[in-house]
């Protein structure tokens, strides 16, 4: 079980975002984030993110961001489905501590792993569990 966050599990070019801002499976959005996710054709989970100095003005603030969520990610990533993930920051992200940052992914990232889970299920199952209710 990997757990680094090297080249591979990073998003790098604009080509790389511009796929996903483009055409995203997933558009999660939060109070101070928005999440947008493709399906990648590798086996493993990236991540790229977006913390502009209009919402985090310092660029202490925007590395202590990032940091908490490269962070996230190396912890989760081996629960996460085969996708390419953007994550962009919102107005009032500046003012949340780390623990508030880890929990605003978290919910995001839940949401994330429901929504794939539901989309991978069988048309059949999920017409099986409806008619059961």
């Amino acid at each position: 079980m990997n757990q680094g966050f090297g080249r591979e599990k990073r998003l790098l070019d604009a080509k790389q975002f511009k796929a996903v801002f483009d055409s995203p499976d997933y558009r999660l959005s939060g109070r101070c984030l928005l999440v947008l996710a493709r399906h990648n054709q590798l086996e493993h989970a990236r991540l790229g993110l977006v913390v502009g100095k209009k919402n985090s003005k310092l660029a202490v603030t925007r590395n202590r961001i990032k940091r908490v969520f490269r962070d996230y990610f190396r912890l989760h990533q081996n629960e996460l489905p085969s996708v390419d993930m953007v994550i962009i920051t919102r107005r009032g992200i500046a003012d949340l501590s780390a623990s508030e940052l880890r929990q605003e992914l978290a919910r995001q990232v839940n949401r994330l792993l429901r929504q794939s889970r539901s989309a991978s299920t069988p048309p059949s199952v999920v017409q099986a569990g409806q008619s059961n209710a």
